[in-house]
């Protein structure tokens, strides 16, 4: 679950060449990237960088190469200084760390993905190095190797064991120094599909129970989309658009982004809770005089019914439709069985509690290639047509 901000990016750009300084007022004065280049042998490497990433989840930085993805993750511990802007972990500014507490932050707070020695000296590095007594440095390693399933190959190095089993000890060396913030910067990329499939699948799992503060770099959508909590696309060093999966594929915010995602299989990611239209659950057929389309009756109970506006009520009482219901969670593709008769909208739930109705109409605009928003006013959720 996310928490609180926990990396702030604020105005960052970078300038790489012998005047970056100056080579930034004439960006900032409306100099292009490449004719920067050509006038003055500078080169951009971003641009007034603006994030927010908050505790506890995987924000994915994204783009194609030459993008400024790389240098951006490189900011967040100082291994690369910004010609402007800041950053603040926990709202400390790093930029002003000195080089002692700059070592401390990179041990305790922040780690990168690497590998490098045997498995298990490699998982240790970090603790031996932090003052760790040796014997508990091997007892904490030894945990984070079972977990990572490298149990039986912590006497190998590295140029033994597979691609994957590579980044599980780099992984596995990051959890051991019990950083809050992990970065990973194309971790899975090298790896064959089904090796880098099963790697994500690790690391989800692994967040799931951790809740670690990862910001994961790729050039690969679909592993952004599989990741991601929010998701900054990057181009030329620029940010052109921060959100949730499922919001930029429903809305990307120009040609640029939607030409990116035109060919994502949106069913497999647009949640039914993110179409979910919410509205009012009427607690009696007469309560909802007035209403139009589809609406929610409560039985009192904790059930509910559905009813089409305008149905005929005698006494109070109205021929109830059975209502099918879907967690939010599930995407769509999740429910084109459920929503297969179309004669009646899914119930969609959240934490046990119902948050809207979701009808094929909604479904098609979503998943509709070529459009990027959901498509027409959406109107009143608990009242559908």
């Amino acid at each position: 679950m996310e928490g609180n901000l926990k990396i702030r990016v604020e105005n960052v750009s970078k300038i790489f060449g012998s005047d970056p300084a100056a080579a930034l007022a004439r960006i900032r004065a409306g100099m292009g990237k490449a004719e920067l280049l050509e006038s003055s042998n500078h080169v951009l490497g971003l641009h007034e960088i603006n994030l927010d990433i908050r505790e506890g989840e995987t924000f994915v930085i994204m783009g194609l190469s030459g993008s400024g993805k790389s240098t951006l993750i490189r900011h967040f511990n100082r291994l690369i200084e910004p010609t402007a802007g800041r950053i603040l972990v926990d709202g400390e500014d790093v930029l002003t760390l000195t080089e002692p507490a700059l070592r401390a932050f990179r041990r305790k707070k922040v780690s990168m993905v690497f590998q490098h020695k045997p498995v298990l000296e490699n998982v240790i590095y970090g603790l031996i190095t932090d003052g760790v007594p040796k014997p508990e440095a091997r007892n904490r390693g030894m945990r984070q190797i079972e977990q990572v399933g490298l149990s039986g190959f912590e006497g190998h190095y590295p140029g033994q064991l597979s691609g994957g089993m590579q980044q599980r000890v780099g992984l596995a060396r990051a959890l051991a120094t019990d950083a809050e913030i992990l970065l990973m910067d194309e971790a899975f990329s090298a790896l064959d599909p089904l090796i880098r499939h099963d790697m994500q699948m690790q690391l989800r799992d692994i967040q799931a129970r951790l809740h670690k503060t990862i910001v994961f770099i790729t050039h690969d959508l679909d592993e952004a989309l599989l990741l991601g909590n929010h998701i900054a696309i990057l181009k030329d060093g620029m940010v052109r658009q921060v959100g949730t999966g499922a919001g930029i594929l429903m809305a990307p915010a120009d040609d640029y982004v939607a030409r990116f995602v035109r060919d994502v299989n949106r069913a497999r990611i647009v949640t039914c809770g993110a179409l979910a239209e919410p509205g009012q659950i009427y607690d009696n057929p007469l309560a909802a005089a007035g209403a139009s389309g589809w609406v929610i009756i409560s039985d009192g109970h904790g059930g509910h019914g559905l009813m089409r506006a305008g149905a005929e009520v005698k006494n109070g009482d109205a021929r109830l439709e059975d209502a099918v219901t879907i967690e939010g969670s599930a995407n769509v593709e999740e429910a084109f069985g459920a929503l297969a008769r179309r004669d009646r909208p899914l119930v969609v739930m959240t934490d046990g509690r119902v948050s809207g109705l979701l009808a094929w109409q909604t479904v098609l605009k979503a998943i509709e290639r070529d459009d990027g928003t959901i498509g027409g006013q959406r109107g009143s959720v608990a009242q559908m047509g």
